[in-house]
Parts: structure tokens; sequence; C-alpha cells
């Protein structure tokens, strides 16, 4: 269903590849779909290809493209999980911010007036700054890591963000998501909810995956985007 494409991005230090996905007619919308510490993976490619089954133009950029192009790994592989866990330490997290503006604009330059974010792990983290830094329509953000060091952002939030919180993640203790609680509490843009599970509950495969939270989960985002991207 997808293709690879190539866009430029705004330091006009290269190009950034990414796995776009069409649904059969016309978008209903455009969805940036943004990766794990395991790169632009099969399980990505997959999640990105149900968005357009569903009717959406989505598209999944490479953002560990500055240290490595077309990354991807298996988390069942602790050698693999590891060399993800070394990407995310070393690439930069303020041009993934602008990678991913240029993604929503490519997306835009495609016919889509609107574009929401998904972002899963470290995507989860980035959404959450898609959210305060970028012209996303809606954002969803599952098991974000460092949620709450991002919280003096809160005030740039200007369209609606769900949060999806493993209460059992064994990346983020529980005092960080109650911090994320407390600070995001009453935002009438902000949805949170909380799944009794680990980290990465809602990946495509492997075996952190619980499928039947990872199918609520998925309900949630569907009916949301359904909403704000109409």
């Amino acid at each position: 269903m997808g293709q690879k494409i190539e866009i430029a991005v705004p330091d006009k230090s290269g190009k950034m590849n990414a796995y776009l996905a069409a649904p059969s007619g016309q978008a209903k919308a455009g969805i940036v779909v943004i990766q794990e510490i395991l790169g632009v993976n099969p399980g990505i490619r997959a999640m990105t290809d149900s968005w357009a089954a569903k009717g959406y133009m989505a598209a999944a950029p490479d953002l560990f493209w500055r240290l490595k192009p077309n990354v991807e790994l298996d988390a069942d592989v602790p050698a693999q999980f590891q060399q993800g866990l070394d990407y995310m330490n070393k690439f930069d997290g303020d041009k993934s911010i602008d990678d991913i503006k240029a993604t929503i604009a490519a997306l835009r330059t495609r016919g889509c007036k609107k574009v929401g974010v998904i972002g899963y792990c470290l995507g989860g983290r980035l959404a959450f700054l898609c959210a305060t830094r970028t012209d996303s329509d809606a954002t969803a953000a599952y098991y974000g890591t460092g949620l709450d060091g991002l919280l003096g952002e809160k005030s740039k939030i200007r369209k609606p963000l769900l949060l999806h919180i493993a209460k059992q993640d064994k990346f983020v203790p529980a005092e960080a998501q109650a911090k994320v609680h407390a600070a995001l509490k009453g935002n009438p843009l902000v949805t949170i909810h909380d799944y009794d599970a680990d980290h990465a509950f809602a990946r495509h495969t492997g075996s952190s995956r619980v499928p039947a939270l990872a199918d609520q989960a998925d309900a949630r985002t569907a009916a949301f985007f359904a909403k704000h991207l109409a």
C-alpha cells in the first residue's frame, strides 16, 4: 500500500525519507506517524498502512536519518533494542520536530487540509512537543517518555491532545505520571487514558503488545481523529 518518498528538511541539510501510505480514494485528512526508538520498521509501516485503510493519508518520517538512514530494529532482540536506545540518546530532538513539521507540510501540499500526529514511546514524547510547537490539528501520544520534563510547555497546547499512559511503565515512574496528570488536569483540550499495562502495550507486534488494551487505545484514537480531523 505504501511507498518511500523524500521530504526536504527546513535546515536544508538534505532530504529525509518517509513512508507514505495513501487511501484508495480522496483522503479524509493526513496523519503523521512518529516512530519508536526502533525506526520506521515493519510495525510502524503497518500502523501507517492501517490509517490509510481508514481513509487517511499517512506518513512516517525517518527521524534517525541524520545518524543512519532507514533504521529498522526489533525490540525483542536485545542487541537491536540497545541500538535503538543509543540512537535515541544521540539524535537531535529539536531538529526532529522540524522534520515532523516538514512532514505535516508535505501532507498538506498533497491536499490534506487537516493533519494529525500520533507517536509511540520516543514518538509519544515528540508527539507532545508537536502539540506545543507545530500546527498539528490533533495529536495522540502513546506512553510518551519524559513528559514530566516538558510540562513547562503546557500553556502552548492549542489543539486537542490525547495521551495514553501505561500505569506499569518501566520507563515512566508513577511519580512522573502523577506530575503529568496534575499539570494537565482541567485542560479541556487534553484527554488522558490510563491502562494497567507496561510500556509499548500497543506496539503492532512483539512480546510487549497487550491486544485487548491496544485495541481499546486504538479505538479511542480513531474516534479522536474522526472527531478532530473532520
